[in-house]
């Protein structure tokens, strides 16, 4: 047979149900028998050849660890004709869901490929939705518990969780998901991955379609570019995607210059390619702080950008040694002010 026994996943304490059992009632294949990981290998082979990158793997604590080592190191190259350097190897990122007191952990897989982080959903949301102080941030990353950072694929939200409540921020706290979001952007940890949903009001709401099921695609504002019928598109806010932007700036610059009020307000530099500072207080921040960038007049990409030689948001003037007066209002709109050098008029 190439399935595991027929059993249910009633204590998930217990490794053999957890890894041979079925998972909400799903076939499970044995994927130590050579039949199975020979099929799985030439199916993952068939994608590669037309093209493709790399693979999520959904569920992965439900399958051991070594045979998919197994399995992954059988796959082939990624295709050359494809654009792909010679001897590229697949992006492999897997599920593997570890609060901290798991019988299965994420330790298990992150030597095999990237390993979804879901502590990094919990804390962030916990701290900037006012229960963790913004200043603790400073240490974020391994020292949180989290899995080092090239091993660490990092979101504020997924689809599962967005939908389960607790301390995940989703969009429908804008302000406190744009921060988050900004932060986790901003912050030199994790391989980052950004949410785009759907408005839902039910847990288990499909999205955005017809009478008769056909799902619809987004509709865009021609002003914003934001989506308009149902689906939400967090990719699109302009809060999002400029941040982007500025961590594609910041590249593997470290961290540096660190500022906190010793409470909810921090600010810090990526070397001295940006700066980026928030305030999660419910008083202004208004403050000198070192931007690390040169003199100049920069664009703030969080409450506009540059366009035409000129901001649509807020600017910044950086003096001669790098300082500047950054000033964040308790009421504005969104909490968080960055600027990089590409921002620079």
């Amino acid at each position: 047979m190439d399935f595991h026994e027929t059993c249910d996943i009633w204590d998930w304490n217990d490794r053999y149900q957890v890894q041979n059992c079925e998972l909400v009632g799903l076939k499970d294949l044995d994927q130590s028998k050579e039949w199975v990981r020979d099929r799985l290998v030439e199916f993952l082979d068939h994608l590669v050849e037309l093209g493709v990158a790399g693979f999520r793997v959904d569920a992965a604590k439900h399958m051991r660890a070594d045979d998919l080592k197994i399995i992954y190191n059988r796959v082939r190259n990624l295709n050359t004709n494809h654009g792909f350097a010679a001897n590229a190897r697949p992006f492999i990122y897997q599920e593997v869901i570890d609060h901290g007191h798991e019988t299965i952990s994420k330790y298990e897989y992150n030597q095999l490929g990237a390993v979804t982080e879901f502590r990094f959903s919990e804390e962030i949301g916990r701290a900037f939705r006012g229960g963790n102080q913004l200043k603790w941030l400073v240490t974020w990353g391994p020292e949180w518990g989290f899995l080092p950072s090239e091993h660490a694929l990092v979101f504020v939200d997924n689809h599962d969780n967005q939908r389960d409540g607790g301390h995940v921020l989703t969009y429908k706290q804008p302000k406190q998901y744009k921060m988050a979001t900004a932060f986790g952007l901003a912050y030199p940890y994790g391989i980052s991955r950004v949410m785009s949903s759907f408005d839902f009001s039910d847990r288990d709401q499909p999205p955005p379609q017809t009478a008769d099921g056909v799902i619809i695609s987004p509709v865009f504002d021609a002003t914003t570019g934001a989506c308009t019928n149902g689906w939400v598109c967090e990719h699109r806010w302009r809060q999002i995607y400029n941040m982007i932007e500025f961590k594609n700036v910041a590249g593997d610059a470290g961290l540096n210059d660190w500022w906190d009020n010793g409470d909810n307000q921090i600010a810090f530099c990526r070397g001295d390619r940006a700066f980026v500072a928030f305030n999660g207080n419910s008083y202004d921040l208004d403050e000198r702080l070192m931007t690390c960038l040169a003199p100049g007049t920069y664009c703030d990409v969080i409450s506009g950008a540059k366009v035409n030689g000129r901001c649509t948001g807020k600017s910044v003037e950086v003096e001669l040694w790098g300082y500047a007066q950054i000033k964040i209002g308790a009421g504005e709109e969104d909490g968080v002010l960055a600027i990089h050098k590409n921002s620079k008029l």
